[in-house]
């Protein structure tokens, strides 16, 4: 039944039931019952004739005489599924109900209540019906609302931000954002206290356990929903609800003298569930204003990472441009900012809204300038919120490491001022991959053991403004570039050279992966390549890759929940030294500065807890991985 029918305990609060003396005796536990209706009987077998959810009224004049007819006209009730049973005392029934009615009611879980007092059932039953009509009433005008605030929300893309702040205002609610590993993106408090709200938020929101997609889990006092778009989830929004049965109205007696709170109301689901497609869509939507040449270099980028266009289509299209890819030799190229200045997917702004676009856009134009003064050719754009990205076309492949350095050369000039001087970080030379879409996981697992080309799964290019495409086609000129200098500043990714329009993504991917990994390295390396960030690198890179959080839940979730649900006690760590030393149980046992005996009876919890053989190398090293991947998705 919807949530926007009362309560067995609202309706017991109302004045003219309480004018009644109300008092229950039996069937506590279903005071959260919805009710339906109210049906007024004095026949015994009215229970074929109701459809369940009624509060049924009666004197008793009419019922059996015998406890055995008592019961089964409680057991009729029950079974048809009805919200509770009220005697008027004082016709049939003087000092009470009958104990046999009482002990049915409660074997049944049926709230049944005497009514002390005489009491014209009538007002009753329009006290009812006329809470049952007006909360259905409030009930369509809040769910039109929230449907038109959050259809606004989308049209005008707005920001996650506003969206949990509009979720907040409308519920009344604190509301948070959080990712597949249990981190905080956004919040909003509704006006209480944050830190309260969100101390120990991994540990709080692993023992919350809505069953269904979207669900509310009554322990915890939170209704969950997922958020994601096309079949990928990535998320979970939450909004707390501590329940809504009566806490300022007065307790009906009672053997317990209490009520039981009930679920949230209908529009607070239907609001989390439009606040959650609000933000699923707003991922997927990004747009800003561009000129026409660099719309298409961005939207020619964007096609080869995501796959959206024919591989034809885009060499045609670049050809056009004056940018030739066929047979020739590309390098995928990602320059970005080695700090965290430009404004992430959910931050706020720390000098202006329009801070990280200009600066964006400042560094793009460089990149564009820098390419045409080293005389390279190649498509160039924004494909993020923080990064250009540049798929540069050359010859033939001796000309690489001249190209790249020169390249380099000129962006520096170009950017000569204290804090911005470029570092190169080129990609090892590797074998050539099959075409396809690279599993971030597997590819994890390859740069473990051979330091070889990564993959992984793009989010699709940002609509952040892009840059012109660079120079002439002709042949390449190096000018003597000198050492390239700095760790700090700028960061000029490359990936590896691949020899057709196929296989650019993979470069372009590479690149991207090694600029991100790179930029907290503080070596004052001149070259960074895909060896230097290892897997641990290549893991905080994919950290917000929903498949490697899931990835994460699936090997370590259990050991998670139980440290969550035992704070003095963290296996996770123990887990951590015993691989950390190369699975020697008594040098592992020392640096956890536990006994021998001691350490390996934490051991043998932890493989029955993750029901894994760690003595096997293959599940340590699944474990070993899901541990830097815990690590990289904790500290971004």
């Amino acid at each position: 039944m919807a949530a926007v029918f009362p309560t067995v305990y609202e309706v017991l609060v109302l004045d003219p039931v309480r004018h009644g003396a109300p008092r229950l005796v039996a069937g506590e536990a279903g005071l959260d019952r919805p009710v339906r209706w109210v049906h007024v009987t004095e026949v015994p077998d009215i229970a074929p004739e109701l459809g369940g959810g009624e509060l049924v009224l009666t004197t008793g004049i009419g019922l059996p005489a015998d406890d055995a007819g008592l019961r089964a006209f409680v057991a009729a009730l029950a079974e048809v599924g009805v919200s509770g049973l009220v005697v008027e005392l004082g016709r049939r029934y003087l000092g009470g109900v009958p104990r046999a009615m009482v002990a049915a009611a409660e074997r049944r879980g049926l709230p049944l209540v005497e009514l002390r007092r005489p009491t014209p059932f009538v007002r009753i039953t329009e006290a009812v019906h006329a809470l049952i009509v007006n909360a259905q009433l409030t009930e369509l005008r809040s769910t039109e609302e929230i449907h038109q605030r959050f259809t606004d929300l989308s049209v005008e893309g707005a920001g996650p931000g506003e969206v949990l702040r509009q979720a907040a205002e409308l519920s009344g609610c604190p509301v948070v954002l959080e990712n597949l590993s249990r981190q905080v993106l956004g919040y909003d408090a509704a006006g209480e206290d944050a830190q309260l709200l969100l101390d120990g938020w991994e540990r709080h929101s692993r023992r919350i356990r809505p069953a269904g997609r979207t669900a509310y889990d009554p322990d915890s006092g939170w209704l969950v929903t997922t958020v994601g778009a096309r079949g990928q989830d990535w998320g979970r929004l939450l909004l707390r609800w501590p329940g809504g049965g009566g806490a300022d109205l007065p307790v009906v007696a009672g053997p317990a003298g209490r009520s039981v709170p009930g679920g949230p109301p209908t529009r607070l689901t239907i609001l989390v569930e439009r606040a959650a497609s609000t933000l699923a869509l707003g991922r997927l939507i990004q747009r800003d204003a561009e000129g026409l040449e660099r719309q298409i270099h961005r939207t020619l980028l964007t096609a080869l990472l995501d796959h959206s266009r024919p591989v034809d289509e885009v060499a045609l299209r670049a050809r056009a441009l004056g940018v030739v890819v066929e047979r020739r030799h590309l390098v995928g190229v990602v320059v970005r900012q080695r700090g965290d200045d430009p404004v992430g997917e959910y931050g706020q702004p720390d000098a202006g809204p329009d801070a990280a676009p200009a600066r964006l856009r400042d560094l793009a134009e460089a990149v564009g300038q820098a390419l045409r003064e080293a005389r390279l050719t190649g498509l160039s754009s924004a494909i993020d919120d923080t990064a250009v990205g540049v798929l540069l076309a050359l010859p033939d492949p001796a000309a690489e490491g001249r190209s790249l350095t020169a390249f380099a050369a000129a962006l520096r000039r170009l950017r000569a001022n204290p804090g911005t001087r470029p570092v190169v970080a080129v990609g090892a030379a590797v074998p050539r991959t099959p075409v396809g879409d690279p599993d971030p996981l597997r590819a994890a697992a390859a740069v473990g053991r051979s330091a070889g080309p990564a993959g992984g799964e793009a989010d699709g290019a940002a609509g952040a403004p892009g840059a012109d495409s660079a120079g002439s086609a002709g042949g390449v000129s190096v000018p003597d570039a000198g050492p390239v200098e700095g760790a700090a500043g700028l960061i000029v990714a490359a990936g590896s050279g691949v020899g057709s329009l196929r296989e650019a993504r993979r470069s372009l991917l590479e690149a991207r992966q090694i600029a991100d990994a790179a930029r907290r390295d503080r070596r004052d390396l001149p070259v960074f390549r895909l060896p230097h960030i290892g897997l641990a690198g290549l893991l905080h890179l994919l950290r917000d890759e929903p498949r490697v959080q899931t990835f994460v839940e699936r090997e370590l979730g259990a050991l998670l929940a139980h440290d969550a649900r035992h704070p003095r006690e963290q296996l996770v760590g123990t887990l951590r030294a015993y691989l950390d030393q190369g699975r020697n149980k008594s040098a592992a046992a020392a640096v956890a500065h536990l006994s021998r005996p001691a350490f390996y009876e934490r051991l043998a919890r932890i493989g029955r807890i993750l029901d894994v053989d760690l003595d096997s190398v293959e599940a340590c090293l699944s474990l070993h991985v899901a541990l830097l991947a815990l690590d990289a998705v904790r500290h971004p």
